[in-house]
């Protein structure tokens, strides 16, 4: 090591204790080079207050709390507009549908039916009473997988009481749908 060399670094180290040297005579402890910087106390009102641009990333969140605002439409509407996901299910003379609806979208969410190959090739017959417990097996099972386990179902009076529709209801259920929405919430404020 050159001499120039060891004359600058003990230059560096005098100016560092000559900084210092005022701190260690006050009788404090302190660092030279780095100080750590004090860190206010977190008060209790910081942790209840929100954010006044608070943005809901989950937008399912309210509708699952039950305080989303459901649409109700006019009284002579028919089927009625409030809900939030609606079953719908349909026979006719060749194939089983079943379709879920949201209530802001005339769309399906998701829908299952005996033309589908998957489940067409598993059948003897597309319209029989087998055929509507599959289409509601199916159905379920996709509903689970989209976070949907709460839907209206309301069957028109007079096929309430077929066998294929009390199946499709059953195979619905033991799915685990609940075939019913939760009233909404009113909060006053």
């Amino acid at each position: 090591m050159d001499l120039s060399q060891v004359s600058r670094s003990v230059r560096l180290l005098l100016g560092q204790i000559q900084r210092c040297r005022p701190a260690l005579l006050s009788n404090q402890t302190a660092r030279c080079l780095s100080q750590a910087a004090s860190q206010p106390e977190p008060s209790a009102d910081e942790n209840e207050a929100v954010n006044p641009t608070f943005v809901n990333r989950n937008p399912r969140n309210l509708e699952q709390m039950a305080l989303a605002v459901k649409d109700r439409g006019w009284k002579t509407t028919w089927p009625h507009r409030q809900f939030y996901h609606r079953l719908m299910f349909s026979r006719s003379q060749h194939h089983v549908t079943a379709q879920v609806f949201s209530s802001c979208s005339p769309i399906p969410v998701l829908s299952c039916s005996t033309k589908e190959w998957a489940v067409k090739k598993e059948l003897a017959s597309t319209n029989c009473v087998a055929a509507c417990q599959a289409v509601g097996e199916v159905l379920a099972h996709r509903c689970q997988q989209a976070g949907i386990t709460r839907m209206v179902y309301r069957v028109i009076p007079w096929t309430y009481r077929s066998d294929s529709v009390q199946s499709f209801r059953a195979a619905m259920k033991a799915g685990g749908i609940i075939l019913s929405e939760p009233r909404r919430k009113y909060i006053g404020t």
